[in-house]
């Protein structure tokens, strides 16, 4: 069964909508969670991400704010946290571990936290049992992919082209697939630019698909309802998860 993990940002426009979109999104199919931590300069996100990011922090959003939802979904829901360095470096990364332990988050994607620098706190995820996802992109020589993948844990976040989320360019990763595959046998998940009418191509070869623009585009439309915003949210978590599963 390839795997679903779908991207939302934390409290946006509520926290009791990001808890009950969390849940409608578990029962039509995404497996893991990214629940995004509202951050001013989110570098490696596209345009509706960074506008989501945005009006988060515009409403007031606090790490209280994340933790709160984390508490009410993390028990039934496998939950990571993305988020940027800052807020990390800020609060303290073992600080974080140890919300992340009480509330059952089993783990951190941080895209601008390269991986030599992660293995400083490798340490810290260890003590409190939690993973911190790895990211292999075009760019990587076979050699630091080796690097990368072998030690790689939960699952693999597969960049798939040189560029920001959401942007929906194109590039062989043939390659790069291989490579993996050569040092890991560790799920490879894809993401950048997947959504409902993208999904069957791109989970050829990997064994799941990462999806956040495709998503938070509806959770900043004005036009919608709350309601109706969950069920749109849903019902395209629901049609990536069959087409990919074909």
């Amino acid at each position: 069964m390839k795997k679903l993990v779908g991207y939302i940002t934390a409290s946006l426009p509520n926290n009791d909508f990001t808890v009950d979109l969390a849940y409608s999104m578990k029962e039509a199919g995404v497996d893991i969670l990214e629940l995004g931590i509202p951050f001013s300069d989110p570098v490696a996100d596209g345009p509706v991400i960074e506008k989501a990011n945005l009006i988060a922090l515009n409403n007031g959003f606090k790490l209280k704010d994340l933790f709160e939802v984390s508490s009410k979904i993390a028990k039934d829901i496998d939950t990571l946290w993305m988020g940027y360095m800052n807020p990390f470096y800020h609060f303290g990364i073992e600080n974080f571990l140890q919300k992340a332990d009480e509330f059952g988050i089993s783990g951190t994607i941080i895209p601008d936290l390269p991986y030599e620098m992660a293995q400083n706190f490798e340490p810290l995820f260890e003590k409190y049992n939690k993973t911190n996802i790895c990211f292999v992109a075009p760019t990587d020589t076979e050699e630091r992919i080796k690097q990368i993948a072998t030690n790689a844990q939960k699952f693999i976040y597969m960049v798939a082209y040189a560029g920001i989320t959401g942007s929906g360019q194109k590039e062989d990763l043939s390659q790069i697939i291989q490579n993996v595959r050569k040092y890991s046998n560790t799920p490879l998940y894809i993401g950048f630019g997947v959504d409902e009418n993208t999904c069957r191509e791109k989970i050829i070869g990997v064994d799941g698909v990462i999806v956040g623009s495709a998503f938070v585009k509806h959770i900043i439309d004005d036009s919608l309802s709350n309601n109706e915003k969950i069920k749109k949210i849903s019902s395209i978590a629901k049609e990536i998860k069959e087409k990919i599963n074909e």
